[in-house]
């Protein structure tokens, strides 16, 4: 059924990245702004709809590649369920219903927009031709979570941290080669994905490392700096970071596992039980819930 399948061409299952645009949340309440989750929830489900938007455009150009594929093949579009004009039509459709949401956020719904289109335009610029690109590609992509922090700052009315921005940038880019290497590991045909002969096993392992160590150091210097945290409890979330991140750089290398984002934080229980316990960790050390 076309319906269904128009559905699935929307990718629901990837709206989870958006968790990214509720991080700045506790930081910034602790500091004193004032939550209101009426704006947020319309930015939330908005962003989610210019998401599924950017989906369908990027599964409407790739459609070709998505049928040398053994997976992406039974894509709606490359299987031929779903026709290019009923796609370009849901991808037209769901950016006004979005834009439509943004105009409900008050006061100003001007820096929602911009970094709605920000996103929407560097997905265009990626899948023009940067997704051939050695490394832009990945930075490109990886953009998207920092275009989510940002969007949470602005639906909180607060500016980023530049240590918070740091570390969201070298985890993105951390999940972004860990991709990479999965697919290499996974060995996906470069007939299909030809920026892989761009890269090779020993780099991305460097890079990888880079980032991740990047991102436990700026997320440590964060906590240590914040003047929102309660003294002695800045680090109390920092043992549960630093797990996630090595846990997933483990689950990379096993060539039996999606190297997906999406697919590991749906599949695995024990990054989805550390997340619960990061959350708890930074309640308890921001001193939110008192006792």
């Amino acid at each position: 059924m076309i319906l269904i399948d128009l559905v699935r061409l929307a990718r629901p299952r990837d709206w989870i990245k958006n968790v990214f645009m509720a991080i700045p949340i506790p930081f910034a309440v602790t500091a004193g702004a004032h939550f209101d989750p009426l704006p947020f929830l319309l930015g939330l489900v908005g962003f989610c709809l210019v998401n599924s938007a950017v989906y369908t455009f990027n599964d409407l150009l790739d459609a070709e590649a998505d049928r040398l594929h053994t997976k992406k093949r039974n894509r709606p579009i490359a299987a031929g369920r779903v026709p290019p004009s009923a796609a370009i039509v849901q991808a037209v459709l769901l950016v006004v219903f979005a834009t439509a949401l943004f105009s409900l956020i008050t006061p100003t719904p001007t820096g929602v927009l911009f970094l709605a289109v920000t996103y929407i335009a560097a997905n265009i610029v990626y899948s023009a031709g940067a997704k051939h690109v050695v490394l832009v590609d990945v930075f490109i992509l990886c953009s998207g979570f920092v275009i989510r922090v940002f969007l949470g700052c602005v639906l909180v009315g607060v500016n980023p941290s530049a240590w918070l921005l740091l570390c969201t940038s070298a985890l993105a880019l951390f999940l972004g080669f860990t991709k990479r290497k999965a697919d290499i590991v996974a060995g996906v045909q470069t007939t299909h994905r030809p920026i892989l002969t761009g890269y090779s096993r020993e780099f991305l392992d460097q890079a990888i490392t880079i980032c991740a160590t990047v991102s436990m150091l700026a997320y440590a210097i964060y906590s240590v700096n914040s003047s929102t945290f309660i003294q002695g409890r800045e680090l109390a979330s920092m043992p549960f970071m630093v797990y996630g991140v090595l846990y997933y750089l483990r689950l990379s290398h096993d060539e039996n596992i999606d190297g997906s984002p999406v697919t590991i934080a749906y599949s695995s229980w024990q990054l989805q039980l550390t997340a619960v316990l990061w959350i708890v960790a930074i309640i308890w050390s921001l001193g939110i819930v008192h006792y």
